[in-house]
Order: structure tokens, then C-alpha cells, then sequence
């Protein structure tokens, strides 16, 4: 084993772990996106919404 091996397996590991997280994200605000769109075809609105917002919407 030398020491390229760590260290090339460190920056492997790290650049996973990112692209792990990052689809992670991704992924998660498309979910979110998709229950809000959802939400708000039934109706429900934020509460920081004016109902001069809502009627305008």
C-alpha cells in the first residue's frame, strides 16, 4: 500500500459523500416542490400569504 492509495481513496470518498449530498438535495427539494404543488391544488395556502395574494392567484 503506498500513500497514493489513501489519498486518492480520501479524495474518492469526499467527492461521493458531495455528490451524495448534493442529489440528496436535489431530490428532496423536487419532493417538497411537488407537495406544495400538490397542497396547493387542494386549497391550502401559506399562512404568510395576504388574502390579497389569494385573489390575485
Amino acid at each position: 500500500m503506498t500513500h497514493a492509495f489513501y489519498v486518492i481513496g480520501s479524495y474518492l470518498l469526499t467527492a461521493g459523500i458531495c455528490l451524495g449530498l448534493s442529489a440528496w438535495v436535489y431530490l428532496d427539494g423536487r419532493a417538497r416542490q411537488a407537495e406544495l404543488k400538490t397542497l396547493e391544488a387542494q386549497g391550502v395556502r401559506r399562512r404568510s400569504a395576504s388574502p390579497s395574494q389569494d385573489a390575485n392567484a
